[in-house]
């Protein structure tokens, strides 16, 4: 396990670094911002020969998987962000893939950690079930998933060595990239000619944003890294030496603001007749649209078909204005939600948590019972 932990919650870190150590895996080195000294003191205190942490500084998140990868000396790479708690049994089902030599990367199932505590969490694991519930599977079935998440990302150190200074040393129209290394290095490792697949069996539970503003920030920096990531795969050749599936996803990734524009404009200058009646009826039809793409998702929480109306509104947010915004600034650079003043993501720090986990419900849709979150997670 390699872990790029930059300014981590502690109370956040240890709780991840629990569920990682309960599976056992042969080493898990934890390379820390210098500045990181009291999660440093708190894993050395745990005296386990499996877990090394280092201080390192940091040059960016790629720097610092450079000299954790360098360090691993397993077959097996289980590249992990510091927020990332791991469900049972993902290191078994994880390597599984690997069966197949031409396999260099497998993805991971994954959702939001305490789902239930804020509107955009509910929000943020809607729509990453419809990633991973549909999208994912399917180029994965193909061998050729375009982002293995870096959340919980699992790759063939022999597939990862030979590109690993083009991941840490990506420029894009003369500026280093920062942020977008999963995106990048899926990439080198499809073009080295390896499968990229899915392993739904491997499940895994990441921090997310509880607030908006925080939440438009994560869009954001995805947005331009897939730009980036995408554009670049294009100019290299490498889009159109991957199975059909994965070309038109990413095709439909790139062209987001485009279709969704059309749709719009379409909808309000030649479809929508201003009666009660014609705006019922388009408000049907958008929201029928959404709630079919959506199934997967719903028929996990059929009771968040009451978040249909605000999902709609979401999507032609990210689509439209957020989408346009990151296509104009993506050679931008930078994290957006993470600082070198602050600890914890924006919005997603312990005390955006429940203290006990068994209230949030963070798999299911019981009503959350503590009034707020009023402690963090190991106080």
């Amino acid at each position: 396990m390699v872990v790029p932990s930059y300014h981590e919650d502690p109370d956040i870190l240890m709780r991840c670094l629990e569920s990682w150590r309960e599976q056992d895996p042969t080493e898990i080195i934890i390379v820390l911002d210098v500045a990181d000294v009291e999660a440093f003191d708190r894993i050395a205190a745990l005296g386990d020969h499996r877990v090394t942490p280092m201080l390192f500084h940091h040059v960016g998140k790629r720097s610092a998987l450079g000299v954790g990868i360098r360090r691993a000396a397993s077959e097996i790479l289980l590249l992990t962000d510091s927020d990332t708690s791991w469900e049972p049994g993902l290191l078994v089902n994880a390597q599984k893939p690997f069966a197949d030599p031409f396999v260099g990367a497998v993805s991971t199932q994954q959702n939001v950690y305490q789902r239930t505590t804020s509107v955009w969490r509910r929000v943020a694991d809607w729509l990453v079930n419809l990633r991973y519930l549909n999208y994912v599977p399917a180029m994965g079935a193909a061998g050729a998933v375009p982002c293995v998440s870096g959340r919980t990302a699992v790759y063939r150190r022999a597939a990862v060595l030979p590109v690993l200074g083009s991941l840490e040393n990506e420029f894009f129209l003369g500026k280093r990239c920062i942020s977008g290394d999963d995106g990048r290095l899926t990439w080198l490792v499809l073009a080295s000619g390896y499968k990229t697949v899915h392993q739904s069996s491997a499940k895994a539970l990441s921090m997310f944003p509880d607030t908006f503003s925080a939440f438009v920030k994560q869009r954001v920096r995805w947005s331009r890294n897939s730009y980036r990531c995408y554009l670049t795969a294009i100019a290299k050749g490498w889009l159109w030496r991957v199975p059909f599936v994965t070309k038109v996803t990413v095709l439909q990734i790139l062209l987001t603001p485009v279709t969704m524009g059309l749709t719009i404009g379409y909808l309000l200058f030649s479809r929508l007749d201003l009666t009660p009646l014609g705006i019922a009826a388009t408000a049907a039809w958008l929201l029928l649209g959404r709630g079919i793409r959506g199934y997967a998702h719903l028929a996990k929480h059929p009771q968040e078909i009451l978040m249909l109306p605000l999902i709609a509104l979401v999507v032609v947010f990210i689509a439209l204005p957020v989408k346009l915004f990151a296509f104009v600034t993506m050679n931008k650079q930078g994290w957006l939600t993470r600082h070198a003043d602050t600890v914890g993501g924006d919005g997603q720090s312990a005390r955006t948590l429940i203290a006990d986990p068994s209230l949030a419900f963070h798999n299911g849709d019981a009503p959350v019972t503590a009034s707020a979150p009023t402690s963090a997670v190991g106080a």
